[in-house]
């Protein structure tokens, strides 16, 4: 992409940009309203507020049960998830100049996938399984790029063929996992899991979502132009003074670890990272300068939405990874085709 189309989809970045921010917060608080038990817009506000100033309480406490400890701790664990997963795919598609490719792509849902079902199978507490399914996401992309490695020459396809060979071990072993476990207990919570799920989330989680995406966030953030140049050839990029090799492993490791933290707290939640940078570059071009802030405010409005919806269809609670599929499939069939027609 030249700086001539890029200057065509900055000429109204901050108009842009204010008209998602608003969106996110008109959905972030109506997530509050909806629900099977109603919530007030005063009782919220009055609620915050008082986390803040001395406020004489006039709701009961199942109302600021239901906001501070159910519904808080899941919208902000959607919003920052959304974010997360979003801002990821965005990072690996141009970074592999594909725009088939999601987060998953290094073996990282398959890794954390493994790890949450060897912990749930051997009886460990939330805590551990957590932490034994962010571990292991983390392990199998060093497994990935160590494959990558061995093959200099062809830097971007050994990736991609070690991500699926690493995917395909740990799926094995999920599996062996699931074929082993009880079934009466262990195998359905392993299957829950799977499927993605923000029914579990605690207050806890909310922290170290937060640092783990601060942390990934902020790189991208400062090499966002430098994002850019990814997409050109290599020895184009190299000729404008780029680390291309340098720049591949920190995008790597950013978007590993907001992948395997988002995994490890909300199970398999797909679709994301390949949907919502897709619309992002339709709405808003592919320059990262605004494509990043963009797709990190549709990913957390898109995921509030889906949470909200799985939360509240029916009686009982839709695990969120199928209606992220249920949605997602049939949006990027349609991206497809419009992208198809422009040919």
């Amino acid at each position: 992409m030249t700086k001539k189309e890029f200057k065509i989809h900055l000429k109204h970045p901050k108009v842009i940009i204010f008209l998602f921010v608003l969106l996110f917060f008109v959905i972030f608080f109506t997530s509050f309203f909806i629900g099977r038990y109603p919530i007030k817009p005063s009782q919220l506000i009055l609620v915050l507020l008082s986390r803040i100033f001395p406020i004489e309480p006039t709701w009961s406490k199942t109302v600021e049960s239901i906001i501070l400890n159910v519904r808080l701790p899941r919208i902000l664990s959607s919003a920052i998830i959304g974010a997360a997963l979003s801002i990821s795919g965005l990072s690996y598609q141009g970074m592999f100049k594909n725009p088939m490719v999601s987060p998953d792509v290094l073996g990282t849902t398959a890794g954390a996938g493994f790890g949450a079902s060897l912990g749930i199978l051997l009886g460990f507490s939330y805590l551990s399984i957590s932490l034994i399914s962010f571990g292991f996401g983390l392990v199998a992309v060093i497994f990935v790029t160590l494959i990558g490695s061995k093959l200099m020459n062809q830097k971007t396809l050994a990736l991609i063929l070690g991500g699926i060979m690493i995917s395909s071990l740990f799926t094995s072993g999920t599996s062996f996992v699931k074929l082993v476990a009880d079934t009466d207990n262990t195998l359905p919570a392993i299957t829950y899991w799977l499927m993605g799920s923000l029914s579990s989330v605690r207050k806890s989680d909310i922290y170290f979502l937060l640092i783990t995406t601060i942390i990934g966030l902020i790189p991208l953030i400062v090499l966002k132009w430098k994002l850019n140049l990814l997409t050109l050839d290599e020895d184009e990029a190299m000729s404008l003074g780029i680390n291309t090799i340098l720049l591949r492993k920190i995008v790597i490791f950013c978007a590993t670890l907001m992948t395997s933290a988002s995994i490890c707290v909300g199970g398999h939640i797909g679709w994301i990272g390949l949907v919502i940078p897709h619309f992002t570059r339709m709405v808003v071009g592919c320059d990262y300068r605004i494509s990043l802030p963009i797709s990190i405010l549709m990913g957390s409005s898109f995921l509030m939405v889906v949470d909200t919806i799985s939360r509240s269809l029916l009686t009982s609670e839709i695990p969120i990874g199928i209606l992220t599929s249920f949605i997602g499939a049939p949006f990027f069939l349609y991206l497809m085709i419009r992208e198809s027609k422009k040919v």
